[in-house]
């Protein structure tokens, strides 16, 4: 009967791998029912797809379409019009510097580290669609634990099988009681795909919901609008003008410099 030995350290892992998964999902969707409904801005829709460095690189995109910055194939960003229309947009300003001239990838690091960025996480968080900061995704974390607790199972079961026959304890019948953890760790992380995924970083289950809605909509339309929400959402590989993806190209070479 040693492999019972082996069974119920499977049996244990298994159930609080999987109990842990399923407290998750339940935290997550009691936020989803108190979390707002409105439709995002493009800022919020940038934070909750990308965090701090999107919301700045979707802020860079904007102004250099509306010709009140310049972001040159080169890697630099210049101000043309330096009255910014937000506080973000004032931020990205500021960190270009009174020359009036930087390289993008300092100007988007220090954007992405001001208050108006900080101030705009913090309204998300409290409104329940986007996670605290560092915390990362709470079902994400319970979905890797089940994955190692899988894992785990499989490996006691195989070693189980492999132990000498004893108590005449038919091995299909060993193969049965470690196949039943197996079965529901693999359970809970099938209704974890379909009820939790993606696993974001920094949007909540009801952010995440509001985000897919709002590139559904945009979809359907053509507008500038539409351009700066599938950048906000896709991040820079979204951006089809060929100056301006080569100026993002270059904005860790000219950090390095």
């Amino acid at each position: 009967m040693f492999w019972v030995l082996l069974l119920l350290p499977a049996w244990v892992v298994a159930g609080l791998a999987c109990t842990r998964l399923c407290l998750a999902a339940v935290r997550a969707a009691d936020a989803a029912e108190t979390a707002g409904t409105q439709p995002l801005t493009l800022y919020e829709a940038a934070f909750l797809s990308g965090g701090p460095t999107r919301v700045a690189d979707l802020t860079l995109v904007s102004m250099a379409r509306q010709r009140r910055l310049l972001l040159a194939h080169t890697g630099w960003a210049t101000v043309v019009d330096p009255r910014g229309r937000d506080d973000i947009e004032r931020s990205v300003i500021g960190a270009i510097g009174p020359q009036g001239q930087s390289p993008i990838a300092p100007v988007r690091a220090a954007a992405a580290a001001t208050d108006a960025v900080h101030g705009l996480a913090d309204r998300l968080v409290s409104a329940g669609l986007a996670l605290p900061a560092g915390a990362g995704s709470a079902v994400g974390a319970g979905v890797r634990r089940v994955r190692l607790a899988a894992l785990t199972v499989l490996a006691l079961g195989v070693a189980a099988l492999l132990m000498p026959a004893q108590d005449g304890v038919p091995r299909h019948l060993v193969a049965l009681w470690f196949a039943l953890p197996l079965v529901l760790c693999l359970s809970c992380l099938a209704l974890a795909r379909i009820e939790a995924h993606p696993y974001s970083r920094w949007a909540s289950p009801a952010g995440q919901r509001l985000l897919d809605a709002l590139a559904r909509h945009a979809d359907g339309t053509g507008d500038d609008r539409a351009y700066l929400t599938s950048v906000a959402v896709r991040g820079i590989r979204a951006v089809g003008e060929p100056d301006l993806r080569a100026a993002f190209a270059h904005r860790e070479s000219s950090w390095r410099v």
